[in-house]
């Protein structure tokens, strides 16, 4: 279901154009009309949501606040993928020199 469901609701009243009412009820029916409403308008707030953020010229990433990745993306990776061996084979896992 979606993330709203279990959130407090409030009655709204809005006005919708007659041919769009119409509209709604042919895909979801008259009863499923709240449920509708709710998802298409959560799709658009995150979606305005995106739209800010990516239209913000300030970077959202920062080099400062991943300072695992100053040698280089391939070198945590590569840490990493040795811990997970290292998790999951313990003592077998001798790793190459």
């Amino acid at each position: 279901m979606d993330g709203h469901s279990t959130l407090r609701r409030k009655r709204a009243h809005v006005f919708l154009p007659d041919d769009l009412l119409a509209a709604v009820d042919a895909l979801v029916g008259p009863r499923g009309r709240s449920a509708f409403l709710t998802e298409v308008i959560g799709e658009a707030v995150q979606r305005r949501r995106l739209l800010q953020i990516l239209s913000n010229p300030e970077p959202i990433w920062k080099d400062e606040d991943h300072p695992e990745l100053a040698e280089g993306p391939e070198v945590w990776l590569r840490a990493g993928d040795e811990r997970s061996r290292r998790e999951k084979l313990g003592g077998w896992w001798n790793p190459p020199e």
